[in-house]
C-alpha cells in the first residue's frame, strides 16, 4: 500500500510539475503589397492597397486581425476591432465578439460606410495557452509546429470566388449585395506550444501560394527575433507577389478555378498581406 502511494504522489506530482504555468504572448512582423504596386512594398498605416490588418497587445491577449476589399470600410473595421481590444472590451475566448462589436459600431455610423470585407481575427490567451480564432471568408491562418501545418482554417465560399463577407451596402442594393453575420464566421480554438509559428494571410497569399512554398519558406526562420521573423514575412510576401504575376503559372487560385470548370493559368493578382507570428515566453 505504501508503495503504490508513493506511485500515485509522484505521478500526481510529476504532471503537476509538467503544467508550463509561464504566460504565452506573439512576436509579429507584417509585410504585403498592393496589387497596383508593382516594384516594391506599398504601405499606410496597416494597409496594403486595399487590405488592412492590426496586432493589438493586451494583459491578456495577443490579438491579430485582417480583412480585405475596400480600403475605407476593411481599414475602419480594423481600426475598430483594435480599439475594442486595447480597451479591454473583449473576451480572449470571443473573437467573434470583436468582429461583431467592431462591425455593428460600423452599422451605427451617421453617414454609412459603405463596403464589404471578409474578416479574420486570431486571439492568443496568455495565460491558458490557447490560440482562439474567427474566420469569414477566404482568409485564414495557418499554426506550423516541427515543419508540418498542424492546424489551419477553414475557407468560406458561397460559391467560386464568391467568400462569405461583412458587408453595408446602399439602399437601393439591400437585399441585393451578399452580407453575411459576423457569427457565421468559423470559430476554433487550438492549444499552442513555445516556438509555434503562426501565419495570417489575406487570399492573396493563399491563392498563389500552396502549403509546402510556405513551409520551404518558414524553413527560413533563424530564430524569434522580431528582424528574423520580418525578413521572413517580407520573403514570403514578395514570392507571393512575384507568382501573382506569371501567366505560365499553376496557382491554386488556378487549379481551384479549373476544378470549377474554368480553363484558368497563372497568378492572381491580388493585394498581399502576410502577418507571420512565433509564440514566445510573455515578457511585459
Amino acid at each position: 500500500v505504501l508503495s503504490y502511494g508513493r506511485l500515485v504522489a509522484r505521478a500526481v506530482l510529476g504532471g503537476l510539475s509538467q503544467t508550463d504555468s509561464r504566460d504565452y504572448s506573439l512576436v509579429t512582423a507584417s509585410c504585403g503589397f498592393g496589387k497596383d504596386f508593382r516594384k516594391g512594398i506599398l504601405k499606410k498605416g496597416m494597409c496594403y492597397g486595399d487590405d488592412a490588418c492590426f496586432v493589438a497587445r493586451h494583459r491578456s491577449a495577443d490579438v491579430l486581425g485582417k480583412c480585405w476589399r475596400g480600403p475605407a470600410f476593411s481599414g475602419t473595421l480594423m481600426r475598430t476591432c483594435e480599439r475594442l481590444v486595447k480597451e479591454g472590451r473583449f473576451v480572449p475566448s470571443n473573437p467573434v465578439g470583436i468582429l461583431t462589436a467592431g462591425y455593428c459600431e460600423l452599422l451605427q455610423n451617421k453617414v454609412p460606410l459603405l463596403g464589404s470585407s471578409t474578416a479574420c481575427i486570431v486571439v492568443l490567451d496568455r495565460t491558458s495557452h490557447r490560440l482562439h480564432t474567427a474566420n469569414l471568408g477566404d482568409s485564414g491562418f495557418l499554426v506550423v509546429r516541427g515543419g508540418e501545418v498542424v492546424h489551419r482554417s477553414d475557407e468560406q465560399q458561397h460559391y467560386f470566388n464568391t467568400p462569405f463577407q461583412l458587408s453595408i451596402a446602399p439602399p437601393e442594393a439591400e437585399g441585393v449585395v451578399l452580407s453575411d453575420s459576423p457569427d457565421a464566421a468559423d470559430s476554433t480554438s487550438f492549444d499552442v506550444q513555445l516556438g509555434d509559428i503562426i501565419l495570417t494571410a489575406t487570399d492573396g497569399l493563399f491563392d498563389n501560394m500552396p502549403d509546402y512554398m510556405i513551409l520551404q519558406e518558414l524553413k527560413k526562420l533563424k530564430n524569434s527575433n522580431y528582424e528574423s521573423i520580418q525578413q521572413t514575412a517580407r520573403s514570403i510576401a514578395e514570392q507571393a507577389h512575384e507568382l501573382a504575376y506569371d501567366p505560365t503559372y499553376m496557382s491554386p487560385f488556378a487549379q481551384f478555378a479549373c476544378d470549377n470548370g474554368l480553363n484558368v493559368r497563372g497568378g492572381k493578382p491580388d493585394d498581399i498581406t502576410v502577418l507571420l507570428s512565433i509564440v514566445a515566453e510573455y515578457t511585459d
